[in-house]
C-alpha cells in the first residue's frame, strides 16, 4: 500500500532522486463538504480542505517533505531553522525520520504543545525573547540563522519564499489538489496570512497549474489576515501595491504573528492578479469560528484554521460571495497543537464525575431535554 506523498506532483517540485524523498503520508488531504455552515452562511458549495490530516498536523509538511529531501540529496547532517510551531514540528519529524539533527529556534509564547510536539521528534528546541513579534529582534534572528545555513550552502527554512522558495514548492501542492479535486470549476480559496507564504503558494500553484493544464479554471485567491497582524490584507483591500510593515505583532492567532513584510508584496500582486481580495478579522471572531468548526462540522482546528472561514463570513456580509459561489476554506492545522487557547477562551466544563447508578438518568435527562 502506498503512502500519500506530495512527490505525485513531481513536476512541479525541486529535482530530487527517489532514493533521497522522505514521505510520511503528507499530501492528498481531504476536501469536505461543509454540511452546516455552509448553509448557516448561505453558501451553498463550501469545502473545507483538512490540512489538519497531514501527518503531523499541519500543511507545513508539505514544506518538510520538500525541504528535508533537498537536505538528504545534498548529505547534509543538520538542519537549523525557526518557528511559531508547525514549521518546527514538520521539520524535527521529517528530520527524524531521515537521520537528521534539528535546530529550532521558536518564536516567543509559542504553543508549548507545538514545542512538545518537537522535542518528542528530537529537535532541540530555543525560545527566543521577543522573536516573532518584535520587528527587530524578529530581523536579527532571520540574520543571523541565514549566516549560519548560507555557510553550508542552503536556504533557511522558513515557510516563506522570501528564503526558502524549494520548500514552499511543496506547499505548492495543495493548490494543484484542490484544482483537481474541482476541475472545470470557479472557485474562490480563502486563505490566512502571516508572512504571506501560505497565500502566495495557492495563488502561485494555481497559475503554474495553469500554464501547464491551459483549460484549468483559475480560482480567485482571498488573503484573510487578523487585524492585530494586518500587514497585507488592508493593502489588498485598499489597491496598495506594498505590504506594511508593523512593530509589534498584536494577534493571540499563534503562527499568524508576523510583523515583517516576508511575502507580502507578492502576495498582494498574486492576490490581485487572480481577483482577490483582503479580508481582517478579529480574534474574537476567529475563536468564534473556531468553536462552530468543532460544533456544527466536527472539525477541530487551532485558531490559525479558522481565519480563513472568518474571512468568507467578512465577505458574505460584504456581499462579495453569493450564495452560487463554490468555495473552499483551508484549515491550516489541528486544534490539539493549541490546546492553551482552548482552556484560555472557552471554558470548557470539568466531566461530571457520577456513580453508574446515576449515568443512565442523567443521559435520559439531557437527551430529552
Amino acid at each position: 500500500m502506498s503512502l500519500n506523498s506530495i512527490w505525485r506532483y513531481d513536476d512541479f517540485l525541486p529535482a530530487v532522486a527517489d532514493q533521497h524523498r522522505v514521505k510520511l503520508g503528507e499530501g492528498q488531504t481531504p476536501l469536505l463538504k461543509s454540511r452546516t455552515l455552509g448553509p448557516l452562511l448561505g453558501v451553498k458549495d463550501l469545502y473545507f480542505k483538512l490540512e489538519n490530516m497531514n501527518p503531523t498536523g499541519s500543511y507545513k509538511d508539505r514544506f518538510a517533505a520538500a525541504f528535508v529531501s533537498i537536505l538528504r540529496s545534498k548529505g547534509q547532517e543538520i538542519c537549523v531553522a525557526t518557528s511559531s510551531g508547525n514549521t518546527g514540528a514538520a521539520l524535527a519529524a521529517y528530520c527524524a525520520a531521515s537521520g537528521i539533527k534539528c535546530f529550532v529556534a521558536i518564536v516567543d509564547g509559542a504553543p508549548l504543545g507545538k514545542i512538545k510536539q518537537m522535542q518528542i521528534y528530537g529537535a532541540h528546541a530555543y525560545m527566543v525573547q521577543g522573536f516573532g513579534t518584535d520587528t527587530e529582534v524578529t530581523s536579527r534572528v532571520f540574520s543571523l540563522l541565514e549566516e549560519i545555513t548560507h555557510s553550508v550552502g542552503l536556504p533557511l527554512p522558513i515557510s516563506a519564499y522570501r528564503y526558502c522558495s524549494e520548500g514552499m514548492q511543496g506547499v505548492q501542492t495543495i493548490a494543484y489538489e484542490i484544482l483537481d479535486d474541482m476541475q472545470d470549476e470557479d472557485v474562490h480559496i480563502f486563505s490566512p496570512a502571516g508572512g504571506g507564504g501560505l497565500t502566495l503558494s495557492i495563488a502561485k500553484g494555481a497559475t503554474e497549474y495553469a500554464r501547464k493544464y491551459p483549460n484549468t479554471f483559475l480560482p480567485v485567491v482571498h488573503c484573510v489576515q487578523p487585524e492585530g497582524n494586518n500587514t497585507i490584507a488592508g493593502a489588498l483591500r485598499n489597491n496598495k501595491k506594498n505590504a506594511r510593515k508593523i512593530d509589534f505583532s498584536r494577534t493571540e492567532i499563534s503562527g499568524l504573528q508576523v510583523p515583517n513584510i516576508l511575502d507580502g508584496d507578492q502576495t498582494i500582486s498574486a492576490c490581485r492578479s487572480l481577483g482577490g481580495n483582503g479580508y481582517i478579522v478579529s480574534d474574537r471572531e476567529t475563536f468564534q469560528w473556531q468553536r462552530l468548526l468543532g460544533t456544527k462540522e466536527g472539525i477541530f482546528c487551532e485558531p490559525a484554521g479558522a481565519v480563513a472561514l472568518a474571512g468568507l463570513a467578512k465577505a458574505v456580509e460584504e456581499k462579495r460571495i453569493n450564495s452560487t459561489d463554490k468555495v473552499v476554506c483551508l484549515i491550516t492545522g489541528s486544534g490539539f497543537k493549541d490546546m492553551q487557547t482552548v482552556d484560555k477562551y472557552f471554558a470548557l466544563p470539568q466531566p461530571e464525575y457520577i456513580n453508574s447508578e446515576l449515568l443512565y438518568q442523567h443521559i435520559k435527562k439531557l437527551s430529552q431535554g
